[in-house]
């Protein structure tokens, strides 16, 4: 809860709002992560990841925004700007991602 913010949602609840969303519209490497409340916008605003297993995180590809009230997402970053993103954020870091499938494949 926020001193003097009357909100039913937690920070803990919006990360699994916006983590379903995300589940619902886009590929399993995205990841809504540490939300930070916006007390003028009176949201919870979550950083979205691109992530691959062996590897963590490789960058910030959007934003969700959720309600403090209710169970709802209020904004996000257009949904093919975060998956253009993210196609760079894999071309960039390509041999690492392939060599950690490779390693684990060969486990």
């Amino acid at each position: 809860m926020i001193p003097g913010i009357a909100t039913k949602i937690t920070a803990m609840e919006a990360e699994g709002v916006a983590n379903g969303f995300l589940l619902d519209h886009l590929p399993d490497r995205f990841l809504a992560i540490e939300p930070r409340f916006d007390p003028r916008a009176r949201v919870w605003r979550l950083p979205v990841v691109i992530s691959y297993p062996s590897i963590g995180q490789i960058g910030e590809v959007g934003e969700v925004s959720g309600s403090v009230s209710t169970e709802d997402v209020v904004s996000h970053t257009p949904l093919d700007e975060m998956m253009s993103r993210a196609r760079v954020l894999y071309d960039q870091n390509r041999e690492a991602i392939q060599a950690a499938f490779s390693q684990a494949r060969n486990s």
